[in-house]
């Protein structure tokens, strides 16, 4: 019976990204934060995220609470490595650390942004990221200067056709109605 509890289930979601799917644990990935994983190299210190770039085809690893979101190359049929992904995820997973969040998030501390910058923040965390982490993707603020916002899609959204179309409207209106109405969002290159 306490092998059955310590089993790591996997469910394997579609995103609207095409080339992205969530894989969705019965245990946490992180316990706090997220990471996202654009190469080996960058997974270098996590053995579960640098195995599953391992997987012939996949372009960035996403982690976040219980969830993990793989995007791959167009030319890859994920119905065919989705077996040999859950195989990894359940074998690397007793030995996972999910705390292991710090270095690897890269995270900044919202107390050192300016007052604007945690306004938006707020604004993205109550409006526009639960949508985004629900299909397995978010969104970083990587700076704010003369009313324009750059940004970098996370995750599933990272090469989702949505995310510089429709997305990226809604992000704008939602932010020119509630902070600025001069404010432009870019999408920075993921």
């Amino acid at each position: 019976m306490n092998a059955e509890l310590n089993e790591t289930l996997v469910n394997v979601q579609a995103t609207p990204n095409p080339n992205a799917w969530k894989y969705v644990l019965n245990k946490p990935v992180l316990n706090e934060g997220k990471a996202t994983y654009s190469s080996t190299e960058e997974a270098t210190h996590n053995m579960l995220a640098k195995s599953l770039f391992e997987m012939p085809g996949v372009r960035q690893v996403h982690f976040f609470q219980n969830v993990i979101t793989l995007t791959y190359y167009f030319d890859v049929d994920p119905d065919a490595v989705h077996p040999s992904i859950v195989s990894i995820i359940q074998t690397r997973m007793p030995v996972h650390n999910p705390n292991q969040t710090i270095q690897d998030e890269k995270k900044k501390s919202r107390e050192n942004l300016s007052p604007e910058l945690q306004t938006i923040e707020e604004i993205l965390d109550r409006t526009v990221r639960p949508g985004l982490q629900g299909d397995g993707g978010d969104i970083t603020i990587l700076k704010f200067e003369d009313n324009k916002l750059h940004v970098y899609y996370e995750g599933a959204c990272g090469t989702c056709p949505s995310s510089t179309t429709g997305t990226l409207m809604a992000i704008e209106s939602i932010l020119k109605d509630e902070f600025n109405p001069e404010i432009e969002v870019i999408p920075v290159g993921s």
